[in-house]
């Protein structure tokens, strides 16, 4: 650890050899309302147990622990098998960090692979990962895969993709490369992205269902971006995947999307798991890393990492990409739910959601002031326009055990009056009245 400076007289030399005075000077790039202008309270030295009262103390603050949950917007409150994490736990998928030697690494190969193969068959498409970070970085390599195949730089996003996830683009990709078409309704018009397409699009990345929980055109929009030789590339939900019809049958390059609706909990929002499929003539173009099935000099069945060597990813920008690991224990839990619920079982979840969701939707539509904010099919969740701030209805229901949605004023002002909520197969009859009670009553003081 040569390169980190334990001494003043190493600190100066260091800051002076990359030309700034002092280290805040490295700091100057980031916005003073993010930044603590106080030295952090961290108490300590700590007994066993005054560290464990601390620490439990800290998990009794996270309200969704006690609440009932109808965020969403990317992170969801699913119920988790009692079985997951009795076989996730075990010994057996305790394996080092890289599997590069497949004679001791079988296990978390075999994991890896199965992983591939349901992801895969959940997508419609004929090849898979191993997993990436997120769902947010996840599409971002699939945009940086589509300028490496049709060796054009321009990316259009139709309709209403997640904020955080158009964030994520603007950083990797330079904002004159990213072209937003606004949603119209909540969802992709046709005539919109029409009119932002060109010869110079790489690809086209929509999000199914999309951020406001509705249900999108795919097969319009895959034809449209195949019309101009670009990519098409959809953002998806797993869950919703086991009832709609998979992107990857209907014609999608490439299907990306946040693993965390597949037996993770929500953790205070991370960490997440970014699944990758796409079809099999991009395979070589594919971030990550990439399991196979083979043989063994006794002719026996094994597994080995395939395609894609480390030294393929830590080439910079001649790189396929600069991802080289996975998300080992995450994807683990991911095929362990699978596998565990089934076809049969991920399709009921599923139904379930639908069935809560309009259910909630109506209930939440017959009160005074309150309204759905767009028309169409939808998923999971909807959109609520209430009649006051949205931030307020969360902080009422917060002090009543509820978590009512998720407030997107954060992300537009113009959005201030707008619940995103979300009705998982968890919330029961008597907690969707708890929650048409919160809402009646914030209206009534309204």
């Amino acid at each position: 650890m040569s390169f980190t400076g334990v001494s003043a007289a190493e600190r100066r030399r260091m800051l002076h050899e990359i030309g700034v005075g002092d280290f805040e000077e490295l700091l100057a790039a980031v916005p003073d309302r993010v930044r603590l202008d106080r030295a952090l309270e961290v108490p300590g030295p700590l007994t066993e147990i005054e560290l464990r009262r601390l620490l439990g103390g800290w998990a009794r603050a996270n309200a969704a622990d006690r609440a009932v949950s109808f965020m969403g917007g990317g992170c969801y409150d699913h119920y988790i098998p009692a079985a997951l994490d009795a076989i996730a736990l075990r010994s057996e998928f305790t394996t080092a960090y890289t599997p590069y030697q497949p004679e001791v690494a079988q296990g978390s190969l075999t994991v890896i692979f199965e992983f591939q193969s349901m992801i895969a068959e959940l997508t419609g498409c004929e090849v898979a990962n191993a997993s990436l970070y997120d769902g947010a970085t996840a599409a971002v390599e699939a945009a940086l895969l589509a300028r490496s195949q049709t060796g054009r730089r321009r990316v259009v996003v139709a309709g209403a993709l997640h904020p955080h996830i158009v964030g994520v683009l603007n950083t990797y990709l330079e904002a004159r490369d990213v072209t937003i078409v606004p949603d119209r309704g909540g969802a992709c018009a046709a005539e919109d992205l029409r009119e932002a397409l060109g010869p110079e699009v790489a690809g086209v990345i929509y999000q199914q269902p999309n951020f406001f929980g509705l249900i999108e055109n795919p097969r319009g929009i895959h034809a449209m971006a195949h019309e101009v030789g670009a990519l098409a590339i959809a953002c998806c939900d797993p869950i919703a995947l086991a009832l709609i019809e998979p992107p990857g049958a209907a014609g999608a390059d490439i299907v990306v999307g946040e693993g965390q609706p597949l037996g993770i909990p929500p953790s205070l929002g991370g960490p997440g798991l970014g699944f990758f499929a796409c079809r099999q003539s991009l395979v070589r173009r594919m971030p990550g890393r990439l399991a196979a099935e083979t043989v063994d000099s006794q002719g026996r069945r094994g597994f080995v990492l395939t395609l894609q060597t480390r030294e393929q990813h830590i080439r910079r920008e001649k790189a396929t990409s600069n991802i080289c690991t996975n998300q080992g224990l995450l994807a683990l839990r991911a095929t362990i739910y699978m596998g565990l619920l089934g076809k049969q079982g991920m399709r009921e979840v599923a139904e379930l959601c639908v069935q809560k969701t309009h259910h909630a939707a109506r209930l939440a539509g017959a009160i005074p002031g309150y309204r759905r904010a767009h028309a169409g099919a939808f998923f999971r969740e909807f959109v609520l326009e209430c009649p006051l701030d949205a931030a307020a209805v969360c902080a009422r229901g917060l002090e009543a055990g509820i978590l009512p949605g998720v407030d997107l004023g954060q992300f537009r002002p113009a959005w201030r009056r707008l619940l995103l909520v979300a009705v998982t197969e968890q919330r029961s009859a008597e907690e969707i009245e708890r929650w048409v009670k919160l809402l009646q009553g914030v209206g009534g003081a309204a």
